[in-house]
C-alpha cells in the first residue's frame, strides 16, 4: 500500500501550481520558500529526454563542473603508478595507490565518492567492474576519470564536477547544489548542467529533445521548469 504524503509535504505541494511551468529564476526561490526539512537538502534536476538509450547512438552522458560546486567536497580515490601517485596526492586525492588499492577495494574498502585512474592501471582496474560499475564509480575516459592528467581530474571533482548519464527510461537525474545555496548560485549551477546536456544531444535523436524538466529537493515536491528558451538553444 502506497504511503500517504505527510502534512508538511502536502502543504508545500499546495504552493506549487501543477499545470504551470516555472522559469528557473522563479522555480529556485519557490523551492527555497516551501522547504520544510530540517537538514540541508540536495537540489536536483530531473530531465526526460527524447532519446532511446537502447541505441548506442542515442546515449547521452558527460560531465560538467558546476560554477558554485555541490556544497561538499567528494572523497576521491586515485589509482595510479609511480610519479602519478605523487601528483594525485598533491592534487588532494583522499586515497592513493596502485595494485594495492585495487586489492583493498576488492576486499570491501569503499570509503570514497569518486575514482580516477591513469590509463596504464586500467588492466588492474578492470577487475573492479563488478564492484564499481553498479555504483556508477567505474573510471571511464569519456567522463575524464581515466586520464594521464590525473591532478586535473581530481581538482575538477573536488571543485564540483558532476557526471550525468541518461538511464534506461530516458531520464537524467543530477544534483545542482544544496538548499542553503543562494538562489543565484543554484540558478547558475542549473543553467550550467542543462546547457551541457543540451550540447550533448545525439545527432540521432529526433523530435523534441527536452520532453520535461523538473527541479526538486530531497524531501520536497517537484517544480516543472519552462524549457521554452532552452528549446530555442537546442534548435540552434
Amino acid at each position: 500500500m502506497a504511503r500517504k504524503p505527510g502534512k508538511k509535504y502536502q502543504a508545500a505541494l499546495k504552493q506549487v501550481e501543477a499545470a504551470h511551468d516555472y522559469p528557473l529564476t522563479e522555480a529556485v526561490p519557490l523551492l527555497q520558500k516551501i522547504k520544510f526539512a530540517k537538514f540541508d537538502e540536495t537540489v536536483e534536476i530531473h530531465m526526460r529526454l527524447g532519446v532511446d538509450p537502447k541505441h548506442a547512438d542515442q546515449m547521452v552522458r558527460g560531465t560538467v563542473v558546476l560554477p558554485h560546486g555541490l556544497g561538499r567536497s567528494k572523497r576521491v580515490a586515485a589509482i595510479a603508478g609511480g610519479e602519478k601517485q605523487k601528483e594525485a596526492q598533491e592534487a588532494g586525492a583522499d586515497v592513493v595507490g596502485g595494485d594495492d588499492l585495487v586489492e583493498k577495494i576488492q576486499g570491501g574498502f569503499m570509503d570514497f565518492d569518486a575514482v580516477v585512474a591513469t590509463p596504464d592501471m586500467m588492466r588492474s582496474v578492470g577487475k573492479l567492474g563488478k564492484v564499481l560499475g553498479p555504483r556508477g564509480l567505474m573510471p571511464n575516459p569519456k567522463t575524464g576519470t581515466v586520464t594521464t592528467d590525473i591532478a586535473k581530474a581530481i581538482r575538477e571533482i573536488k571543485a564540483g564536477k558532476v557526471e550525468f548519464r541518461v538511464d534506461k527510461t530516458g531520464i537524467i537525474h543530477a544534483p545542482v547544489g544544496k538548499m542553503s545555496f543562494t538562489g543565484e548560485a543554484l540558478v547558475a549551477n542549473a543553467h550550467a548542467l542543462v546547457d551541457s546536456i543540451v550540447k550533448a544531444k545525439p545527432s540521432a535523436a529526433k523530435g523534441k529533445y527536452l520532453r520535461s524538466v523538473t527541479l526538486s529537493s530531497t524531501m520536497g515536491p517537484g517544480v516543472r521548469i519552462d524549457t521554452t528558451h532552452i528549446d530555442v538553444a537546442v534548435k540552434h
